[in-house]
């Protein structure tokens, strides 16, 4: 690809993206000083500890994650944290809880282009624990564990109108059985991702809602606001520059 300016999809220079940088779904969850949009990506940068700290929203899925990361990594990014929503799936997850991954099962496609198969989608080990220490520390009831990343949101929600029923009602069944907490669509690539990069990864999740728990007759109360998880993330960041600034 011809050389250019900015990133192609991102529109950023060097110089406008922070080492740290927090990625979010919805551009609404952006603030600080506005760099810059284009299709889904909306991007700010402030300092946070005195480091620059940039968030980009990406959209939804793996594949327009993966095109933010590769772009802000070629501006000097290497360390990010995923804020995003999930669907509960173990029925102790229930709405308004906060999920810190361990583990993302690759259940979608982009990550494939970065490793086989075989290899895990795991995040960087300091990150989580930052991400569940400081979640834990703002009051939130926190699970850690593995998540599920699928590519076809209703292929959760309505899995019985899809040709391959058979097969999407089957491994929801085995994602059950191995103690899954949640269900979302982007930490799995953005694990690969970061580890084929030499960069460092994380994510903390939102609980919306819980289907398991509605079928189980188990009440919860649904909630979309999402500022919590963007709380822990910016918490975590803190945690992660101040160790950074440490180890110096």
């Amino acid at each position: 690809m011809q050389e250019m300016d900015r990133e192609y999809h991102i529109h950023c220079v060097k110089g406008d993206v922070g080492r740290y940088v927090i990625l979010v779904g919805d551009p609404g969850r952006c603030e600080s000083e506005h760099i810059g949009m284009n299709r889904e990506y909306n991007i700010y940068t402030g300092y946070l500890e005195g480091e620059k700290v940039s968030v980009c929203s990406t959209g939804i899925g793996g594949p327009s994650t993966a095109i933010a990361v590769e772009e802000l990594h070629h501006l000097g990014a290497d360390t990010f944290i995923r804020s995003g929503t999930c669907g509960g799936i173990d029925l102790e997850v229930c709405a308004n809880d906060i999920v810190v991954a361990t583990g993302a099962i690759r259940y979608e496609h982009t990550s494939c282009e970065y490793a086989p198969i075989e290899y895990p989608a795991v995040p960087n080990l300091d990150v989580a624990a930052a991400l569940r220490d400081a979640s834990v520390e703002l009051g939130n009831i926190t699970h850690t564990g593995v998540v599920q990343n699928k590519d076809s949101f209703y292929g959760q929600h309505s899995p019985e109108k899809s040709p391959v029923s058979y097969e999407l009602l089957s491994k929801w069944e085995s994602w059950k059985r191995l103690g899954v907490k949640a269900s979302e669509m982007e930490s799995a690539a953005l694990f690969v991702i970061a580890d084929a990069l030499r960069c460092r990864a994380g994510a903390c999740f939102h609980v919306v809602w819980n289907q398991e728990r509605e079928k189980a007759g188990l009440g919860q109360p649904m909630t979309e606001d999402t500022s919590m998880s963007v709380k822990v993330a910016v918490e975590g960041m803190r945690k992660i520059i101040i160790k950074d600034k440490s180890a110096k």
